[in-house]
């Protein structure tokens, strides 16, 4: 396993918050909400819609914070942060690590999924995770408005896979990266999904809710495109899926469609990035065992901490977060 780099550490949380589960919950749940919200509000009020043409007649919304003082107009360093499944652009976890990154004089840009945030009525097409191509156009997007500076990427669960896969064809793609960061990636769908089916219900039916109402609004956006009734009806994650790639994906089947946006294998032996995977021992949904599976260039580092759940890594109910610090260290430094 790669040694983590000097001063990331290891995240040791109080015996009362160690919980995996209570980690998991925690960054998003309406008790950090004001403090959140309250420490974010000069990124919040600084903030401005910015539509991104990311070719092929796509379009994603993101939220740009121009960077503080002198650099406002011609940013040095911008960050491209991007939010996990059924998340948004305005989700705590990702507001809170913005903000730390905004502190620290970086121009932040939060970039919304397609059908995530709102924006069923951007693109006809529905939202999958095998949708690569449109967040690297994203990407190139920013590079182009910002051609002088440096340009990192952040993302959390599915947004960390999304942008371990844009880092594997930056050089393809024409994009200069300085560092990405992954907090939490997907690394292999069909664990993570097993895992969401026999773990907890409370994630199971979380992410079913959360879901369900992302399709019905994507079908009131798109009425004479999509009638969602018969996959509405599933009630297991694993056989929306299966319908949802039988219906609106070119993928033979769930097993092809899972292994589309796996990140295991060679997926990441081209990666020159700079980039550090870190993950959580006790993370309940992408289990540490995958990493054994996934290629070790040498751009790559990897961390993992005895504790953090999902996406947690929360040392007190308020205030940032302890991954927050190590981006804000690693991306803005």
């Amino acid at each position: 396993m790669t040694a983590p780099r000097p001063g990331a550490g290891d995240f040791r949380p109080p015996r009362w918050l160690a919980n995996r589960h209570l980690q998991s919950v925690l960054p998003s749940l309406p008790l950090r909400r004001r403090s959140a919200l309250r420490r974010a509000r000069e990124l919040l009020d600084a903030s401005r819609e910015l539509l991104l043409d990311c070719g092929d007649g796509v379009r994603l919304l993101a939220a740009w914070t121009p960077a503080q003082g002198p650099d406002r107009g011609r940013p040095r360093r911008v960050v491209v942060v991007l939010h996990g499944w059924e998340g948004s652009a305005d989700s705590l976890y990702l507001l809170s690590a913005a903000r730390a990154l905004h502190a620290r004089g970086c121009g932040v840009l939060r970039l919304n999924l397609r059908d995530h945030g709102g924006t069923h009525a951007l693109n006809e097409g529905l939202f999958h995770s095998c949708r690569l191509a449109e967040v690297v156009g994203a990407v190139r997007r920013v590079q182009q408005l910002f051609r002088e500076a440096r340009l990192a990427l952040a993302g959390f669960s599915l947004g960390g896979n999304f942008l371990l896969r844009v880092g594997a064809r930056a050089a393809a793609a024409g994009l200069r990266l300085e560092r990405i960061v992954a907090v939490c990636p997907v690394l292999d769908p069909a664990t993570t999904l097993a895992a969401l089916e026999s773990g907890p219900p409370l994630y199971r039916q979380y992410f079913l809710y959360r879901w369900r109402r992302s399709l019905r609004a994507k079908q009131a956006a798109w009425p004479r495109r999509y009638d969602f009734r018969d996959l509405l009806r599933e009630t297991s994650l694993t056989a929306m899926t299966e319908r949802m790639v039988r219906q609106h994906t070119d993928f033979p089947d769930l097993a092809s469609y899972l292994q589309g946006y796996a990140v295991t294998g060679a997926a990441l032996a081209g990666l020159v990035v700079p980039t550090h995977l870190i993950v959580a021992a006790d993370d309940p949904m992408i289990l540490v065992r995958d990493l054994a599976r996934i290629a070790r260039p040498p751009a790559l580092q990897v961390t993992v901490t005895d504790r953090g759940g999902h996406c947690g890594f929360i040392e007190r109910l308020r205030g940032p977060s302890w991954i927050d610090e190590l981006l804000a260290a690693e991306l803005a430094g």
